[in-house]
């Protein structure tokens, strides 16, 4: 197995940088449809969330760790971690990003993106999607 690759992409903002961190890792677990929303002028809470989702509660869980791997060794560690045991819907907090990993049924139940309607979309650049390949 090839270790799974790391996109270097230049980001002027740490909580942004976080995002794009969470993204990959989120894609090198296969997550669906990873979504960014800019929060800074809606919210006093956070500044960034990504959302995406998984097939089982394993995969989301699988999802989850990769976050908090990546974001370890960039020297980030979680405020809070909420959801975990269950693995239906994963919360890891980081204070100004916070991660919503959901199983794709309750996504589409909890539409935090409909809730969100007003946030910003972040675009997110395609090379972040590469992931390792297996032999």
């Amino acid at each position: 197995m090839a270790p799974e690759q790391t996109t270097v992409i230049q980001v002027s903002e740490a909580s942004l940088a976080k995002a794009f961190f969470s993204v990959q890792a989120a894609a090198n677990k296969k997550a669906d449809t990873i979504k960014i929303l800019d929060l800074k002028e809606l919210s006093t809470f956070t500044d960034y969330f990504v959302i995406c989702s998984g097939h089982s509660d394993r995969q989301v869980q699988a999802i989850a760790d990769s976050v908090m791997i990546e974001l370890k060794e960039e020297g980030y560690t979680p405020v809070c971690v909420e959801g975990y045991r269950e693995g239906r819907w994963v919360i890891v907090d980081y204070g100004d990003m916070v991660v919503h990993v959901f199983l794709d049924a309750l996504r589409d139940f909890y539409d935090l993106e409909q809730l969100w309607h007003n946030a910003k979309k972040v675009p997110i650049p395609q090379e972040l999607f590469i992931t390792s390949v297996q032999h």
